[in-house]
């Protein structure tokens, strides 16, 4: 079944469950307490729980972290008002650090044109390297590449590297005089500011030891749930996982069930488990199959493997190749089926 079926059938459902959804409730209520709960964990943790117990305190924070990162997520799809600013308001603070909010918000959404997925220029989130491109990177970058698309590598080197990679992408984009990218930055430097300030003054926590102890592993946790979400298929429709269990689905807010998000983005996160469990079966026909019963038989698999070539196999080869989208049209301009 096409997705395009899928969004047919589902109408039906989702207008059972109109009224809870996010373009007829005016707040979603749940989504609120989570982000109300989320600040105030945060807040616990470094005032009250850090003096006295700091590993339990840098657990907590990690886990804040994870959830905040989930939060914006879910805020830059119009969640939990129908009021944008007030959205942004509520997530302003960066507790993560990294990726101001106003460039994930447009990032993230250029990744959900799906004909365009893992394309390694048209797809922000993609993890793929164009070949003409990979192969002008010195070696060592190469290697870090390799090492970063396996699991183990991923949690422990994406984080810095995705980072990294913005900052340098957005430095050449404000020299190049984007104004848009210059206030994203600004909105979210005045943000850290505040979070620096309750880091060092309020919690009495250094800086750099916030960094090591709560940011990096609560976006390690974030970079399980993003290691394999897509993986490059002819078909759009295979291009999204699914992992159909998980005790980290809170921190993730169900985004385990990727293709029923990248299918009903708008709906709020606590609808997509019945959703998905209603018509699981043509979910799993609709993405061909790529489907994970939980995280630990992904890590048992790809800890140390590479899950993906770090070159995309069909995409990109040279500087004049078409992207994803011009590959598909391609494809059915010569009346062949999408492969996958």
């Amino acid at each position: 079944m096409e997705r395009t079926d899928i969004l047919e059938t589902q109408n039906g459902q989702a207008s059972a469950v109109g009224r809870a959804l996010p373009r007829n409730a005016s707040v979603e209520w749940p989504t609120l307490g989570l982000i109300i709960a989320c600040y105030g964990t945060w807040l616990i943790a470094g005032f009250r729980l850090w003096p006295d117990y700091p590993l339990a305190a840098f657990i907590l924070l990690a886990l804040t972290v994870t959830l905040q990162s989930s939060l914006v997520h879910e805020v830059l799809h119009g969640h939990p008002t129908r009021n944008a600013r007030i959205n942004e308001a509520l997530v302003f603070l960066p507790v993560g650090v990294f990726w101001p909010y106003r460039r994930f918000k447009a990032l993230h959404l250029r990744h959900h044109a799906d004909e365009r997925l893992t394309d390694p220029f048209d797809d922000p989130e993609s993890y793929y390297q164009a070949l003409w491109k990979h192969d002008t990177m010195p070696f060592w970058l190469r290697g870090l590449l390799r090492v970063n698309n396996t699991m183990a590598g991923r949690m422990f080197f994406g984080p810095w590297l995705s980072a990294i990679g913005l900052v340098l992408g957005d430095v050449r984009l404000i020299r190049a005089g984007d104004r848009s990218v210059l206030r994203a930055w600004v909105f979210h430097l005045i943000g850290l500011a505040i979070v620096a300030t309750i880091v060092i003054y309020g919690f009495g926590i250094p800086f750099w030891l916030y960094m090591i102890a709560a940011v990096w592993p609560g976006l390690s946790l974030i970079s399980i749930r993003t290691y394999a979400e897509h993986q490059w298929s002819g078909d759009p429709e295979g291009r999204t996982i699914i992992v159909e269990k998980t005790p980290l689905s809170v921190l993730f807010l169900n985004n385990n069930l990727h293709v029923v998000h990248h299918a009903l983005p708008a709906v709020a996160w606590y609808r997509l488990p019945a959703l998905y469990r209603q018509r699981r079966a043509e979910w799993v026909a609709s993405n061909r199959g790529y489907v994970f019963a939980n995280y630990r038989a992904l890590l048992a698999r790809y800890a140390f493997r590479a899950k993906e070539p770090v070159v995309h196999p069909v995409l990109r080869a040279t500087p004049e190749c078409g992207g994803a989208a011009e590959w598909q049209k391609m494809r059915r301009a010569a009346g062949q089926k999408p492969a996958g």
